[in-house]
């Protein structure tokens, strides 16, 4: 398993959510980080997803 680190944000720059999560992979860190963000309405909010290593999973801008 493996960290990954979440974080959305206001057009603003004000941070709106900023958590880290374990997955067996990227791909499942992906589906997560989808979901974590779906749940409290950030879909649409500059978001990104980053592995323990630096690795850009998942990014909206």
């Amino acid at each position: 398993m493996g960290m990954y680190y979440l974080t959305a944000f206001n057009k603003d720059g004000e941070k709106l959510m900023d958590e880290s999560f374990e997955a067996a992979n990227d791909q499942e860190a992906k589906r997560v980080g989808e979901q974590k963000l779906e749940e409290k309405n950030y879909l649409k909010k500059t978001h990104r997803c980053t592995s323990a290593s630096g690795k850009l999973i998942l990014f909206e801008r």
